[in-house]
């Protein structure tokens, strides 16, 4: 749960400055459909959640 508030968080920031700058482009456009799962809660949530949480894990594990 923790790491799904601070993803939101963190991709909601990052779709307001990408907006707020008018940058357009692939990273802005997978920002926003992040964010948009994040937020929707739709059924392709769950597997988008899990890759998100996979990488996370792997970040951690790195060090």
């Amino acid at each position: 749960m923790t790491l799904t508030v601070s993803a939101v968080l963190i991709l909601a920031l990052t779709a307001v400055t990408l907006i707020r700058n008018r940058a357009v482009g692939l990273g802005s456009a997978l920002v926003l459909f992040l964010f948009g799962f994040f937020t929707a809660g739709t059924g392709a949530y769950q597997p988008i959640h899990d890759l998100c949480g996979n990488f996370a894990n792997a970040l951690a594990s790195i060090r």
